[in-house]
């Protein structure tokens, strides 16, 4: 009977064995293989709005002015994607195809509850969402009269408004800062 025994642990020591060599072999065969991952990113698209205060689009040809004189204009953006995303703005100045300051000409009514100034861009304080329309940057453009004088006659002064955006999602924000998300396009050197 010793020898019986013996047969059948040699049998199954070699049945294991059997089992741990096939085990690894197919195990070898079957780490192989190969994936292909598609991620498609959406894209954030918005227009600027230009109104005045009797709902007509502000003409594109500009308005005639002189010193002193408060110009209705209300700038909006409106999301036209459908994604979420922060917003800023900035206003650049000009006369006759060169850059002024604000003070030179301009004092706009700056919505300040929805709109804060960081680095001389304006940033919208809240997301928004595909579809929304924000409250107006400003809603009127006063002409400084005591900096625009007789040297502007026949001159033409512009008010550019230029915009900016960011996707929202997964952007997280530091202390409900919009100007801290992720992803703000650097400015070009002049």
């Amino acid at each position: 009977m010793g020898k019986i025994k013996m047969k059948i642990l040699v049998v199954a020591l070699a049945a294991t064995m059997m089992t741990f060599i096939s085990t690894s072999t197919l195990a070898y065969y079957s780490t192989v293989g190969k994936a292909t991952n598609v991620v498609t990113s959406g894209n954030i698209q918005f227009k600027i709005h230009e109104m005045t205060d009797q709902g007509k689009e502000f003409p594109k040809e500009g308005v005639y002015i002189v010193p002193g004189d408060v110009v209705s204009k209300k700038v909006s953006i409106e999301s036209d994607c459908d994604h979420p995303f922060y917003l800023r703005v900035k206003m650049v100045y000009g006369i006759d195809a060169q850059e002024l300051t604000a003070e030179d000409c301009f004092k706009l009514h700056i919505d300040e509850k929805h709109w804060k100034l960081r680095d001389g861009w304006y940033y919208y304080t809240d997301i928004v969402d595909p579809g929304e329309t924000t409250p107006d940057v400003f809603s009127h453009v006063e002409i400084v009269g005591s900096e625009v004088d007789n040297s502007y006659i026949g001159k033409t002064l512009t008010l550019t408004v230029k915009a900016q955006a960011v996707q929202s999602e997964n952007n997280p924000i530091t202390d409900g800062n919009t100007y801290t998300a992720s992803g703000w396009p650097k400015e070009a050197d002049k």
